[in-house]
């Protein structure tokens, strides 16, 4: 229907046109006036026809229907489950994982490392035995505590990712002895397992841990790492961490007569000149007092910096030493003593020349 074709009929014909349409005011109008009411409602109801048969063509949004939907959900869920599985390592692992075992190594007093080899069966098994609850579950690393018993106190739940065999974990107040698990926390509060690790105990804080220089290889400090991890010790360390490493570095772990005579040591080494080795000692005393006070070592002055701290480097003698430092308030009125009893005792044992046949 168009103004043209509309022009060919006479008004009272537009009129029963306009009344059999339902055009508001129809009896009113004029000729000119219905056929520009008659073509405004053939365009509206053209439109509306034309977007009735587009919303038919297009298909229906919904979870079932929209096939992209489902797989960005797909691959969502795939993430999430790389995510949690504890199994699967980032790179190229060839080997199969026979034995599942969970390693912690000292890094400093206040690191440890874990590391963690983990069958997929495993995995398998917490997930059937954390059942409706595994969707929620989150993988852990459990820290313990080790008390002078040898009862492990649950310390806090770290949270970790798949995709990855190692993890750092901070630890306070050194020395203490630490040891880990490694599992799965539901939302409930419930834990399951996969693996215990070793026990280790952090060495003392020092001076010197301000000075150390970050580790970034386990290889260049394997030798550091096994002997603060008990290596060394009369009771040793643990053979997970040792084979760990045998393994990793692909050379024996222990102490130098038991690892490092090679073919070179088929020398005869009675010949050889007398290995030279000689020691000394400082003993470094620090601490603080008020910033104003007047402060000495066994008499003599000692500076005091304006936060208060002191530090002195002596000579430690191969005797025994009683050192007093004593602090005096600003105004004289107040006096506090400290005594350092130090005792240096210096033996020299005997040489000792290995037969590398024996």
């Amino acid at each position: 229907m168009t103004a043209s074709s509309l022009q060919n009929h006479t008004a009272k014909d537009l009129a029963q046109i306009a009344k059999s349409q339902g055009v508001v005011g129809w009896h009113t109008m004029r000729k000119d006036q219905l056929i520009r009411a008659l073509v405004s409602r053939a365009k509206r109801k053209q439109r509306k026809q034309a977007a009735s048969r587009h919303g038919r063509s297009r298909k229906p949004v919904g979870l079932g229907a929209n096939s992209e939907v489902l797989e960005r959900l797909r691959e969502l869920r795939a993430k999430l489950e790389v995510g949690k599985n504890l199994s699967a390592v980032c790179g190229n692992e060839s080997r199969a994982i026979e034995t599942d075992r969970l390693v912690v190594m000292v890094r400093d007093p206040y690191w440890l490392q874990a590391y963690w080899e983990l069958a997929p069966r495993n995995v398998e098994r917490a997930q059937a035995a954390l059942g409706q609850n595994w969707h929620t579950a989150r993988p852990v690393l459990r820290l313990f505590r080790v008390d002078s018993d040898g009862m492990g106190l649950p310390e806090r739940d770290i949270a970790i990712h798949g995709g990855v065999s190692h993890w750092y974990i901070d630890v306070t107040d050194p020395p203490n002895e630490f040891r880990l698990e490694i599992g799965y926390l539901g939302a409930a509060g419930q834990f399951y397992c996969l693996a215990r690790s070793n026990s280790v105990t952090t060495p003392p804080a020092g001076t010197s841990d301000s000075v150390d220089e970050n580790w970034v290889d386990v290889d260049e400090n394997a030798d550091r790492i096994f002997a603060m991890s008990g290596g060394y010790k009369p009771q040793g360390t643990s053979l997970e961490l040792q084979e760990l490493l045998e393994e990793r570095l692909r050379r024996p772990m222990g102490t130098p007569m038991e690892t490092r005579f090679g073919s070179g040591a088929a020398r005869v080494l009675t010949n050889l000149p007398e290995l030279p080795l000689a020691i000394d000692a400082e003993l470094l005393v620090f601490g603080f007092t008020h910033p104003h006070a007047h402060l000495t070592l066994q008499g003599e002055p000692l500076p005091v910096r304006p936060d208060g701290s002191f530090t002195a480097r002596m000579s430690l003698s191969d005797r025994r030493q009683v050192i007093p430092v004593v602090a005096s308030s600003p105004d004289g009125v107040e006096q506090q003593t400290i005594i350092l009893a130090i005792e240096r005792n210096t033996k020299v044992l005997e040489r000792v020349v290995r037969n590398p046949g024996t």
